[in-house]
C-alpha cells in the first residue's frame, strides 16, 4: 500500500520549499482517493486510483533527480526516506528500456478528470489542458470589450491590452490564487513562446503592409511630416527620459541606452493601427490620408531600425559588439532585399503564384521557412526574433493581388488566436497598482502629454507649410501620435531587456492606450467628411449656367412625365448577385440601334474609381431625329466590398485602383453591358458593412440617379434527386406545395430529419437571411431616389434562358409604390417580347366569397380600393421606413393619384396621346380588375396560375412586380398576410418565415415567398416627396 505522507520526521533538506505544493497536491488527492467509497467495488479497483497517484508522484520526483537535476542528492534520499517517492519504482526506471516502457503504459492508463485529474494543474509533462483554458479566457475578454469598443470605432489592440490588464494583478490578480492557478509562473514560458510565434508572423503581415510605392505620392509633403515627426519627438523623448531615469530607474540601468529607448518609445508611430484607422474613416483617398500613409511608412521603417539599434546596444556586452552586431544586421538586410527577394519573385513566377494572384501549397511552405530563418537569424546575431519577421515581409511582391492572397491565408490565425495572446502577456505584466502615488501619475501625464504634442505640432507645422488648412494640418498631427501594436512591442522589448521596471512599464502602457484611444475622435474632430477633398480629384464645377440647365433638362419629371427613366445605379456586392443583375438589366434595355460602347472617361483614387462606358457619340443613323430617339439607358454599377479588421481587407483598400481593373464581377458586368449595349459605369468602394446604406445613398446623389436597383440573388441549390430521375406521382403532388426553403416546384421534393445524414440537402432561401434583410431595409430608409429590389427565385437550373419572351404580372393595389410600379412596368414592356398583366385588386364582401373579375376596356371604372389607416412601421431590429401618419386629405390625394393613373393606361383616347414607345408597351399588357374579400389569397392564386402557364409553355420564370407598399394611404393586409403563413392544420404545409420578410418585401411580396411559388420579385419603392424635389 502506498504511503501517504501527513507529516515530516524532521526538517526537510534545502530546497524543498521549490517543490512543496505539488507534493502536497499529490498527497490531497491520494487522501480523496482513500476517502472515497469503495461500496461494490473489488479490491483491485479500490487500491487502483492510489497506486496510481503514487505511481505519478515517484516519477515526478524521479524526474527531479535523474532528468532535470533540479533537487540535491541530499534531498532526493530525504524523499525516498519519508516515503515521497518508490525506490523499487526508481530503480525499475533507471534501467535501460523499462522507463519508455512504463511512459507507454502510463500514457494508456490516463483517467483524466473522470479519475480525478485536476484540468487547471499545470503539468511540464502535459501543458495543454492549461493552455487551452489560458487561450479561451484571453480570447474570451478580448472579443466582448471589442464587441463594445468597436461601437466607438476603437482599435481591438486596445481591447487586447485592457483585457491583459483586468486579467493580470490590477484586477483579476487580486482575487487569492487566480493568477497562480490560471496563469502560473512555470506556464508563462509555454504561453510566450506562443505569443512569439504569432508575434513573428504579425510582423510578417506590418512588413507586408508597407510599399514603397506609397512615398511617391505627394513625396514632399510626406517627407517632410515624416522628419519633423521623427526629430522633434526623438529630442523631447531623450529629454524626457532624463527625468523618468532619475525618478524610477536604477542606476545599474545604462543611461545612455535607456534615453535612446525613450525616444523611440515617444518618436515611433503605429503604422499598421494607423492604416485601419485611416481605413475605417474612409481617409485613404483624401490628401491627409495619401500624406499620412506616406509619412507612416518613413517613420515606421526608421523607428524599427533605431529600436534594433537599441536592442543590440542592451544585448552587447561591449561596444565593439554592438558595432559587430549593426553591421551584420546591415549586411542581412541588404542579402534578403535583394537576392533573396529577387529570388523570391522567380520563384513566384515559376510556380504560378504571380500570374494566379494566389501562392501555392509550395510557395506557402517556402514564405513560411523564409519567415522563420529570418527571424531565427535576427535572433541569434543580438536582434529580437521579430526583426526577421519584419524583413522577411519587405521581399514579398505585391503584383496581381499576391501579397493580399498570402494574407488572407494566415491573417485570421495571427489576429484572433496568436495576437492576443501577446498583448494580453503586456497587460499581464501591467500593474496599475505600482502607480500609487502622485509623482507616478505625474510623470505618466507628462509622457502623454509630451509624446502627443511633439507629434501633433510637428507634424501639424509641417502641414500647414505645404498649404494645407488648419482642419487637415490638425488631422494629420493627430493620426501620427497614434501608437498602438507598434509602441506595446517596444515597451515589451524594453522590458525583457531589463531597460524598464514594472512601475515604468505601466506608465508607457496608460500612455499608449490613451493615446490611441484619442486618435479616432480627435480626427473625426478636426476633419469631418464635409471638409474632407479627395486626393487627385479635380475641383467641383459649379453647375450653373450651361451645365446646371443641362442638367436640369435631362432630369425627368418623375411623378407625371412619360419619358423612360434612362439613369439606373446598381448595387453589386458577390458574384452570386451577377445573373439577378444581368437578367434585370437585359430588361431595362429597350430595342433601340445604338452603337457599341466606347471608353470615354475615366477617373481613379484610393477607395472609389470609376471607369465609364458610354456609347460612342453620333450613334444611330444620321438622319434620326434626335427628339424622337429615346434616351439611352445607362447603369452605373457600384460594387461593394466589407472593409473588416483583417489585414487583407485593409490591402485591398490600398490597392483598389489596381482591383478595380482586376475585380471579376465588375469586369463580367462590364462585358454584359457592352454585348448588350449599355452604357454602363463601374465603381468600387471598400467599406464596413454597417456603412453600406450611407455609402449606396451618396453614391446616387452623387451620380444623379433615377432608380436604384439591388439584385437579390436566389440561396444555394442542391437537388434532392438525380436531375435526370423521373419524378413519381406523390413527388410531382409534393412538389406543387414544396417545402419551406425551397423555390417551390422542380425536384427539390420535401425534406425530413435525417436528409442531411444521407447527404440530401435542399434550397435555401434567400430571404431567409436576416441580415442582408436588414441592409436592405436601410437601403430603404435612406435611399433618396426610387428602389427597385429584384429578389430572383424559381429554378435555379433550366433550359428556359434559351426561350425568348419574358411574363410579367402586376398585382395593383394603389398608392405611391404601386403606381411606381406600373409606370416602371411599361417601360419593361417597351422591349419586344415582353408582356405583361396588370390586375387591379380591390377588397370587398361579395356574396359567396367569390372574387369577381372584370376586363378593363378603356370604360371609366378603375375605382379605387378602399383604404385603412397605416402604421408606422418602426422596429427593434434594425433600422426601417417610417411614415407619417395620414388623414382624409392625403388619402382622398392618394386615391385620386391611382384613378388617374389607371384612367391614363386603360382609357382609349388618353392612351392615344401617349408617346409611341409607350403605346407599344401598353399594347403588349392586359389590364383586369377584381374585387376580392382576401386580395392576398387571389393574387397568389392569380400568380400560381400564371406561373404554371408560363412553366408550361416553357417560358422563363415569371416576373411578379409589387409596390412594397408600406406607406400612408394603403390599405394594410397585415392580417391576411398572417393567416397565409400560418394556414389552418395542414401537415406539413406551413408556412415558416421569419418578421423580416414582410418588412422588407412588404405584404404583397411576403405572402408570395409564404406561398413558395415559382416567380421572382420586383419590389418597388418609390422616393419620397423631400427627395425628388
Amino acid at each position: 500500500m502506498p504511503k501517504i505522507r501527513t507529516s515530516r520526521t524532521k526538517q526537510p533538506p534545502e530546497g524543498y520549499e521549490d517543490i512543496e505544493l505539488i507534493l502536497d497536491d499529490y498527497a490531497k488527492k491520494m487522501r480523496d482517493a482513500e476517502n472515497e467509497s469503495h461500496e461494490g467495488k473489488r479490491k483491485a479497483e479500490s487500491l487502483w486510483p492510489i497506486m496510481r497517484i503514487s505511481h505519478a508522484r515517484s516519477r515526478y520526483v524521479y524526474e527531479l533527480y535523474y532528468k532535470r537535476e533540479a533537487i540535491s542528492r541530499e534531498l532526493y534520499d530525504w524523499l525516498l526516506k519519508e516515503g515521497y517517492a518508490d525506490a523499487n519504482l526508481v530503480a525499475k526506471w533507471k534501467k535501460p528500456g523499462y522507463e519508455k516502457l512504463c511512459c507507454l503504459r502510463c500514457i494508456q492508463t490516463r483517467g483524466g478528470i473522470l479519475s480525478g485529474e485536476n484540468p487547471v494543474h499545470y503539468s511540464a509533462a502535459d501543458p495543454f489542458r492549461l493552455w487551452v483554458i489560458q487561450v479561451v479566457i484571453i480570447i474570451g475578454f478580448t472579443q466582448i470589450l471589442a464587441l463594445g469598443l468597436g461601437k466607438i470605432r476603437q482599435p481591438r489592440v486596445i481591447a487586447e491590452v485592457i483585457g491583459g490588464v483586468l486579467l493580470g494583478p490590477t484586477a483579476m490578480g487580486r482575487i487569492p490564487h487566480f493568477s497562480s492557478t490560471i496563469f502560473p509562473d512555470a506556464a508563462m514560458p509555454l504561453l510566450s513562446l506562443t505569443s512569439t510565434i504569432g508575434l513573428i508572423l504579425f510582423l510578417f503581415l506590418v512588413g507586408l503592409e508597407i510599399d514603397t510605392r506609397m512615398i511617391k505620392r505627394n513625396v514632399k509633403a510626406s517627407f517632410t511630416v515624416s522628419v519633423a515627426g521623427l526629430l522633434i519627438p526623438l529630442g523631447l523623448g531623450a529629454a524626457l527620459g532624463v527625468g523618468v531615469y532619475n525618478e524610477f530607474i536604477d542606476k545599474s540601468v545604462n543611461f545612455g541606452h535607456f534615453l535612446l529607448f525613450t525616444a523611440v518609445a515617444i518618436g515611433i508611430t503605429a503604422f499598421p493601427v494607423l492604416c485601419r484607422i485611416l481605413t475605417e474613416l474612409k481617409l485613404l483617398d483624401t490628401q491627409v490620408g495619401v500624406v499620412v500613409l506616406s509619412a507612416g511608412v518613413g517613420n515606421d521603417v526608421i523607428g524599427w531600425i533605431l529600436l534594433a539599434l537599441t536592442v543590440a546596444l542592451v544585448n552587447s556586452s561591449a561596444g565593439l559588439t554592438a558595432l559587430w552586431v549593426l553591421l551584420v544586421c546591415a549586411g542581412y538586410c541588404i542579402f534578403l532585399l535583394y537576392p533573396v527577394r529577387w529570388g523570391f519573385v522567380w520563384l513566384a513566377r515559376r510556380t504560378g503564384s504571380l500570374e494566379q494572384g494566389a501562392p501555392t501549397t509550395f510557395m506557402m511552405t517556402v514564405t513560411l521557412l523564409v519567415v522563420f530563418i529570418s527571424a531565427f537569424f535576427t535572433d541569434i546575431i543580438g536582434v529580437h526574433a521579430i526583426f526577421g519577421g519584419f524583413l522577411a515581409g519587405l521581399i514579398v511582391p505585391h503584383d496581381n493581388g499576391f501579397a493580399i492572397s498570402l494574407v488572407e491565408k494566415i491573417e485570421d490565425l495571427v489576429s484572433i488566436l496568436f495576437l492576443p495572446l501577446y498583448f494580453t502577456l503586456s497587460g499581464l505584466r501591467t500593474n496599475l497598482g505600482l502607480l500609487n502615488d502622485g509623482k507616478a501619475w505625474g510623470y505618466t501625464i507628462l509622457i502623454c502629454v509630451v509624446a502627443f504634442s511633439s507629434k501633433f505640432f510637428s507634424c501639424g507645422l509641417a502641414a500647414l507649410a505645404f498649404g494645407f488648412n488648419w482642419r487637415e494640418a490638425g488631422a494629420i498631427g493627430t493620426l501620427m501620435s497614434c501608437k498602438g501594436l507598434v509602441e506595446l512591442i517596444v515597451l515589451n522589448i524594453g522590458l525583457q531587456a531589463g531597460v524598464l521596471n514594472a512601475k515604468t512599464f505601466s506608465m508607457f502602457v496608460v500612455h499608449a492606450l490613451i493615446l490611441t484611444f484619442i486618435t479616432t475622435p480627435l480626427t473625426l474632430l478636426f476633419y469631418p467628411s464635409k471638409y474632407r477633398s479627395v486626393s487627385g480629384a479635380p475641383p467641383k464645377a459649379d453647375r450653373s449656367d450651361t451645365e446646371g440647365k443641362g442638367h436640369a433638362e435631362s432630369k425627368s419629371p418623375h411623378p407625371d412625365s412619360d419619358d423612360l427613366m434612362s439613369r439606373f445605379a446598381l448595387v453589386l456586392e458577390k458574384v452570386e448577385e451577377l445573373p439577378a443583375a444581368m437578367t434585370l438589366s437585359q430588361l431595362l434595355q429597350p430595342n433601340v440601334n445604338s452603337s457599341t460602347p466606347t471608353l470615354v472617361e475615366s477617373t481613379t483614387s484610393a477607395t472609389q474609381i470609376a471607369e465609364v462606358l458610354a456609347p460612342a457619340e453620333g450613334g444611330g443613323t444620321p438622319n434620326t431625329p434626335p427628339p424622337q430617339a429615346p434616351r439611352k439607358i445607362t447603369v452605373d454599377a457600384l460594387r461593394l466590398m466589407e472593409l473588416t479588421n483583417r489585414a487583407s481587407a485593409v490591402f485591398r483598400s490600398q490597392e483598389a485602383e489596381a482591383l478595380m481593373y482586376n475585380d471579376p464581377v465588375i469586369s463580367v458586368y462590364r462585358a454584359f453591358g457592352q454585348l448588350n449595349q449599355l452604357a454602363v459605369s463601374a465603381s468600387l468602394s471598400i467599406v464596413s458593412y454597417d456603412d453600406f446604406a450611407d455609402v449606396i445613398s451618396e453614391h446616387v446623389v452623387n451620380s444623379d440617379t433615377e432608380m436604384l436597383l439591388i439584385p437579390w440573388s436566389r440561396g444555394p441549390t442542391t437537388l434532392l434527386t438525380p436531375p435526370d430521375a423521373p419524378l413519381s406521382p406523390s413527388a410531382a403532388a409534393q412538389s406543387a406545395s414544396a417545402m419551406p426553403g425551397s423555390y417551390g416546384g422542380g425536384r427539390q421534393g420535401r425534406s425530413n430529419p435525417f436528409d442531411g445524414v444521407f447527404h440530401k440537402t435542399t434550397t435555401l432561401d434567400q430571404t431567409d437571411s436576416i441580415v442582408h434583410s436588414e441592409f436592405i431595409r436601410s437601403v430603404f430608409l435612406r435611399c433618396p431616389c426610387d428602389v427597385a429590389l429584384f429578389v430572383e427565385r424559381g429554378t435555379a437550373v433550366s433550359a428556359r434562358s434559351l426561350v425568348p419572351g419574358q411574363r410579367l404580372f402586376l398585382p395593383f393595389f394603389g398608392g405611391p409604390d404601386d403606381r411606381l410600379a406600373l409606370k416602371f412596368l411599361v417601360q419593361l414592356c417597351a422591349r419586344e417580347g415582353v408582356e405583361a398583366r396588370v390586375v387591379y385588386v380591390r377588397k370587398g364582401d361579395l356574396e359567396g366569397g367569390d372574387s369577381r373579375d372584370s376586363e378593363v376596356e378603356g370604360k371609366e371604372g378603375a375605382l379605387s380600393p378602399p383604404m385603412s389607416p397605416a402604421m408606422n412601421h418602426l422596429t427593434v431590429a434594425a433600422a426601417d421606413t417610417v411614415y407619417g401618419a395620414y388623414n382624409t386629405q392625403t388619402r382622398l390625394s392618394s386615391d385620386t393619384a391611382d384613378n388617374l393613373l389607371w384612367e391614363k393606361y386603360t382609357n382609349a383616347e388618353q392612351v392615344s396621346t401617349l408617346p409611341p414607345h409607350a403605346r407599344a408597351a401598353l399594347s403588349r399588357m392586359t389590364f383586369t380588375a377584381e374585387t376580392t374579400p382576401k386580395p392576398l389569397h387571389r393574387v397568389t392564386e392569380l400568380v400560381e396560375a400564371e406561373a404554371t402557364r408560363v412553366s408550361e409553355a416553357g417560358g422563363r420564370t415569371l416576373v411578379v412586380l409589387a409596390g412594397r407598399s408600406r406607406r400612408m394611404a394603403v390599405e394594410s393586409l397585415a392580417a391576411e398576410l398572417r393567416e397565409i403563413m400560418s394556414p389552418p392544420t395542414q401537415a406539413g404545409a406551413g408556412a415558416r418565415m421569419g418578421s423580416s420578410v414582410p418588412k422588407t418585401l412588404g405584404d404583397v411580396g411576403a405572402a408570395l415567398v409564404a406561398r413558395h411559388l415559382e416567380a421572382s420579385l420586383l419590389v418597388v419603392q418609390a422616393a419620397s416627396a423631400s427627395s425628388t424635389d
